[in-house]
């Protein structure tokens, strides 16, 4: 059974991958300049943003859940982050202080959901409106600007270390910690036993309320680098970052070949979800498409990607 699973997740990264390889061909042929070192070097930049969140997106949808507070998770805690270095706090204190604003973010998202028995969607909702609440009333609605000369700072999100700019880096990193937890540890396989079957994991003996509170804590860690990054780059934290965020997120997942009901994914199809979302935005951008088309043909990719997964799953 096992390997029979581990076929059918092979299968659905190819056909991803081969998705993104004509993508990348059609974009490629239909505008040159695409494959310049400086449009790649910039494509990777942005893809990074999006890419920590769905990395996170991918834990929680794997249980058979969904976060939508993560664009708002990102926005207060890259909030509290340049406030605190405006006030002249270490730059390192000042991520840990924001690393554990979002693990707290995380556990109420995760508590709410398994001790109060209510449905991820409608948690992740409330808290999604809450956060940005909370976020307003910090900044009072105006931006926060980061120190242009705290060196850490800038290189955090600008910085390029051998050619290859920092923030991949450190996704990259992240990714394979992740990629390890998910396919190497007792505990990943549990998030696949749980989204697979809830019921048949508790009877198990998994703590199922466990497994659930930590994949709420990964997302919304996730969204917290991510925010240490756009802030970094932007050299500000707006009290509007990471509006719609979680919809690019789960887009990506759901593109990769994760299932929307659980138990079934992988983060390296999460990957090339997320490049063939920003092959496609970048592409778009360079052949001249007005953001409101490209909206469009977003939701319709979304909704092909969410046809496909039914389609799969009978």
């Amino acid at each position: 059974m096992s390997d029979f699973k581990g076929k059918l997740k092979n299968n659905q990264n190819l056909g991803t991958l081969i998705a993104l390889i004509i993508l990348i061909l059609f974009v490629s042929v239909m505008n040159p300049t695409f494959l310049q070192p400086t449009n790649l070097l910039n494509l990777l930049r942005q893809l990074i943003i999006n890419g920590f969140i769905a990395l996170g997106m991918t834990f929680v949808i794997l249980t058979g859940g969904i976060d939508l507070s993560v664009g708002s998770t990102l926005a207060i805690t890259s909030a509290v982050f340049a406030g605190l270095l405006q006030s002249g706090m270490n730059t390192l204190v000042a991520i840990v202080i924001a690393i554990i604003l979002g693990l707290f973010l995380g556990l109420v998202n995760g508590l709410l959901i398994t001790k109060g028995k209510l449905a991820p969607f409608i948690v992740t909702l409330a808290t999604m409106t809450i956060y940005r609440g909370l976020t307003l009333v910090y900044t009072e609605g105006r931006p926060i600007a980061g120190p242009k000369d705290n060196f850490f700072f800038q290189f955090l999100g600008k910085g390029v270390f051998l050619g290859i700019p920092f923030p991949v880096i450190l996704f990259a990193i992240v990714f394979l910690i992740l990629w390890v937890i998910l396919n190497k540890t007792p505990y990943g396989r549990k998030v696949y036993a749980v989204g697979g079957n809830y019921k048949a994991s508790y009877i198990s003996g998994i703590n199922t309320d466990k497994v659930m509170i930590w994949v709420y804590v990964i997302s919304a860690l996730m969204a917290v680098l991510s925010g240490l990054v756009l802030t970094s780059r932007l050299n500000s934290a707006q009290p509007t970052a990471g509006t719609a965020y979680e919809m690019d997120a789960i887009a990506a997942v759901v593109l990769g070949g994760t299932s929307m009901s659980g138990g079934a994914g992988s983060l390296t199809g999460t990957l090339l979800g997320i490049l063939i979302l920003g092959v496609l935005n970048n592409g778009l951008n360079l052949l001249g498409v007005s953001s409101f088309y490209q909206q469009i043909v977003k939701g319709i990719v979304i909704l092909v990607a969410v046809l496909i997964d039914r389609k799969r799953n009978k």
